[in-house]
């Protein structure tokens, strides 16, 4: 992470990436979307909107394994969590042109869940990160933009209605961030964020991996994946990330280093910052 990325992180509480993903890689994983909608749509799975949201977003759609490390964002996410991570929680997004207008729906949130109330001090830790793929094109306002707040992963709370259903105008500051197709978004998952609907012709489409501490509880269903067809053919590294343990019973307490593949990975290629205290080999 630059100095210029690692402030407008600390500051705003996200960094925007543009061009992560070349149009190869684009169409690679656009393609893969469009055939799991497209399962999804046959089996009457979708949505009454038309829309998909699917957790778990490599063990759904394997071909989007080369997201969960990929070079042009993954060292911005080891470089604000360090080397003991897995991704915890993961989703695939696709919603179509809304049919009709919604009803009111207040859905500004903080990532975490319980993370958010269990958490005493104020503001709680950041215990997690956010990276969105995009790719669909959001590059105007209104085609399901991901809506935040800059700054706010420093506040606890958010004013908001009595009742979700209310009407109630948007927090102050909100901006509807735009983004290219290719882009992605890492963020503070302590930022105060939302969707906005959908009111163009244009299907948004976009994945989320989200990045904790590998002692932290994982939400997405990591059950036997380790005997998943594909996952062999896996890296060391991404292993790791989808939940892999290598038997040590404290794994992943990281109290083995060495056992850890990216902690291997880094330090074989000299990449760990003796500043950065979660870059270390051992609690001191």
């Amino acid at each position: 992470m630059s100095a210029e990325q690692q402030h407008d992180f600390e500051e705003n509480g996200y960094v925007v990436v543009p061009g992560a993903l070349d149009r190869s890689e684009i169409e690679h994983c656009t393609d893969a979307l469009d055939e799991l909608y497209d399962r999804a749509r046959r089996a009457g799975r979708l949505a009454p909107d038309g829309s998909l949201q699917r957790l778990g977003a490599v063990r759904t759609c394997p071909p989007l394994a080369d997201l969960l490390d990929h070079p042009a964002v993954f060292p911005l996410v080891w470089s604000v969590l360090g080397w003991n991570i897995h991704v915890c929680h993961s989703h695939i997004n696709v919603h179509p042109r809304l049919p009709a207008a919604t009803p009111p729906r207040w859905r500004w949130h903080q990532d975490g869940s319980r993370q958010c109330l269990d958490l005493e001090t104020d503001p709680p830790p950041r215990m997690s990160v956010f990276v969105g793929y995009w790719l669909s094109d959001v590059s105007v306002e209104g085609r399901g933009n991901l809506t935040l707040v800059p700054g706010s992963h420093r506040r606890k709370w958010l004013p908001g209605p009595p009742d979700p259903t209310l009407p109630w105008p948007a927090p102050e500051g909100a901006i509807e961030l735009t983004a290219n197709p290719g882009d992605a978004v890492l963020f503070d998952r302590r930022l105060w964020h939302t969707r906005s609907d959908n009111h163009s012709p244009v299907t948004r489409k976009v994945v989320f991996l989200g990045y904790t501490f590998r002692w932290v509880f994982c939400r997405d269903d990591i059950a036997g994946i380790e005997d998943e067809p594909w996952f062999a053919d896996l890296s060391p590294v991404r292993q790791q990330l989808l939940g892999a343990d290598d038997g040590t019973g404290d794994d992943r307490w990281g109290m083995h280093p060495d056992t850890v593949p990216l902690y291997a990975d880094l330090r074989d290629r000299d990449l760990l910052d003796a500043r950065n205290r979660l870059h270390r080999r051992f609690v001191a």
